[in-house]
């Protein structure tokens, strides 16, 4: 049996679909309920009382560990989890952690992630280490703009990263998950090519074959509407690589296709599959 946390997520949710389709048992670990794909167990807890936990573990061989924007805060405990885990009996953890971990190693967030990094590596444990850049996904915070208004508002509009697609990032995961030969390695996830979010809001109005107009916001604006959801601390150290990526950051890796045996998905093949959330 496999536990999946943040399963309803944008990664969580492809990943227990897939272990699901591969033939695995999985616990699908949430803060909320909702519906579960046929034989999926789901177990509703709060990855900030790790104690919470200890009834999706019993069983398990393998975790995939995504933490939430809570539980990169300075106070917050993380590798608790890994412990609980270990005398769980769980053998195999895969971490979804971050590309900052290794490009900017100095930004407060970067260094709580690479302590969790480190204690997962000293656990004893089987572990794969997973470090995307920024998500596709992340487009979908200017679906109700877009819906309502005919916009996008985001800061740095000519700046652009290579974003990757989600649905890689839980293929990838699958993949650590159930092969042995993956183990030990640290994959850096991203697109095919770089996009700016001016061209991510052109990819969007193709999509819907109809305008949609980009508004540029200060680096101010964006912090405020980031911190409504994520620590001040992550939303800083995301708005440094956003406004200035460095040449490690603009890289593409070769790792989802050393993984999956194929090219990375670009941001439009993100769109098509999502561009109901924009009408």
């Amino acid at each position: 049996m496999i536990v999946v946390t943040g399963a309803t997520g944008n990664v969580g949710r492809p990943l227990t679909q897939a272990l699901t389709e591969a033939g695995e048992q999985v616990t699908a670990v949430s803060r909320h309920a909702v519906a579960m794909p046929d034989g999926v167990r789901h177990v509703l807890a709060d990855l900030a009382e790790p104690t919470g936990l200890t009834s999706a573990l019993e069983g398990a061989k393998a975790l995939f560990l995504l933490l939430s924007g809570d539980l990169h805060a300075p106070e917050a405990r993380p590798s608790d989890i890994i412990d609980l885990a270990a005398v769980a009996g769980v053998s195999r953890v895969v971490l979804l952690s971050s590309q900052g971990v290794s490009t900017r190693p100095l930004g407060p967030s970067r260094v709580a992630m690479r302590a969790v990094e480190d204690a997962l590596r000293e656990s004893g444990l089987d572990w794969a280490v997973l470090r995307p850049g920024g998500f596709a996904s992340n487009a979908l915070a200017w679906a109700e703009s877009v819906r309502t208004q005919g916009m996008v508002a985001a800061p740095f509009g000519d700046v652009g990263v290579p974003v990757v697609d989600p649905a890689d990032i839980a293929e990838v995961a699958a993949a650590c998950l159930l092969d042995d030969r993956h183990t030990g390695q640290v994959f850096e996830l991203t697109g095919p090519e770089a996009i700016t979010p001016r061209q991510q809001a052109e990819a969007i109005a193709a999509a819907l074959g109809s305008p949609v107009r980009f508004h540029e916001l200060t680096r101010e604006e964006a912090k405020a509407a980031m911190t409504q959801f994520v620590p001040p601390e992550l939303a800083d150290d995301t708005l440094d690589i956003i406004a200035d990526p460095n040449p490690a950051e603009l890289r593409i890796s070769p790792d989802v296709r050393r993984v999956l045996g194929r090219a990375p998905r670009p941001f439009n093949d993100w769109v098509a599959r999502h561009i109901a959330a924009f009408r």
